[in-house]
């Protein structure tokens, strides 16, 4: 009886250690670093000071429609699209500086499993036009340098692709077993989003009909960054596992870009967490399952402001 009850025990107890790894994995948020940042792109500070900070977006008024923004330094222009019984949202972006092309964390807090919705995190820091990011959050791994700050310089793996960009605006793609975040950072970085894979390399397309994220299905929404020239960008998102919309392979989303005269396009993360917010709207439709049209909370966002 004792040595049942011995194992009684013991099992509880390793139930209880299972139940709470799966808990601090997904559930317990942990603060690392706060971000102290204004309503504003253009007065942005940090524990450690950003490499950039906006000046004030325009002198003049801005000019905004429901699907455009115009000022001297920021122009965006939203499009809609269908493509392989897919609604595709292209945001086109030109601005004067890579400053105003700027990410932001949820609750602005660097730390693991610290959400909010793409919507809310862009209305804290004042975001004309914002996408989900990589949601570094979810992961103990792969390197994160927002705004000139370097948070993390784990390795995922020695071919993890991640997304440079560079204080000329330009974009270029790494992987982190050929080179450190540190020297990314001393080489002028001012972003570095690890979730991949590239899309289009050079104009062309370096993924495979076989190519896929994980175990995600084939069919998904999908947020893209893309470059067509140093700062002249698209901020794509695609609406998926909807009868309206059936979503796209990374193949699919990569030759749907080319014709668009992408350079460079980088896969962030995608499915229910992929959102674009213009001027505090969401003018997607978010969905995980199909079932309800509603934002799923990320780590983090892309942004212009």
């Amino acid at each position: 009886m004792k040595k049942k009850f011995i194992h009684v025990i013991d099992t509880a107890v390793i139930l209880s250690l299972a139940g709470y790894i799966l808990l601090d994995t997904f559930v317990i948020p942990r603060s690392y670093a706060v971000v102290t940042t204004t309503a504003s792109a253009a007065n942005t500070t940090s524990t450690t000071s950003y490499a950039n900070s906006s000046s004030s977006s325009s002198s003049s008024t801005p000019v905004v429609t429901d699907s455009s923004y115009q000022d001297d330094n920021i122009s965006i222009n939203i499009t809609t699209d269908t493509y392989d019984d897919t609604v595709v949202y292209v945001a086109d972006v030109q601005i004067s500086d890579v400053s105003y092309l700027q990410t932001a964390f949820a609750n602005n807090t660097y730390g693991k499993n610290v959400t909010a919705t793409t919507s809310t995190i862009a209305n804290s820091v004042g975001a004309i036009l914002a996408v989900n990011g990589d949601f570094y959050g979810a992961r103990t791994s792969g390197y994160v340098i927002r705004n000139g700050v370097l948070y993390r310089d784990t390795v995922s793996s020695s071919t993890q692709q991640d997304l440079v960009i560079n204080a000329d605006g330009s974009f270029s793609i790494i992987t982190e077993g050929s080179t450190s975040a540190a020297s990314l950072l001393d080489s002028g970085a001012q972003q570095v989003l690890s979730f991949g894979p590239a899309l289009i390399e050079n104009g062309e397309v370096v993924v495979s009909t076989n190519t896929e994220v994980g175990q995600a299905m084939s069919s998904n929404p999908r947020t893209v960054l893309c470059e067509i020239s140093p700062l002249h960008y698209l901020l794509v998102v695609a609406d998926g596992r909807t009868s309206a919309s059936a979503g796209l392979s990374l193949y699919q989303m990569a030759t749907y870009l080319q014709t668009l005269g992408v350079t460079t396009a980088y896969n962030l993360d995608g499915g229910g967490s992929s959102t674009m917010v213009f001027n505090g709207t969401v003018i997607n439709n978010p969905t995980t399952t199909g079932n309800k049209i509603s934002e799923r909370s990320v780590s983090d966002i892309v942004y212009i402001g």
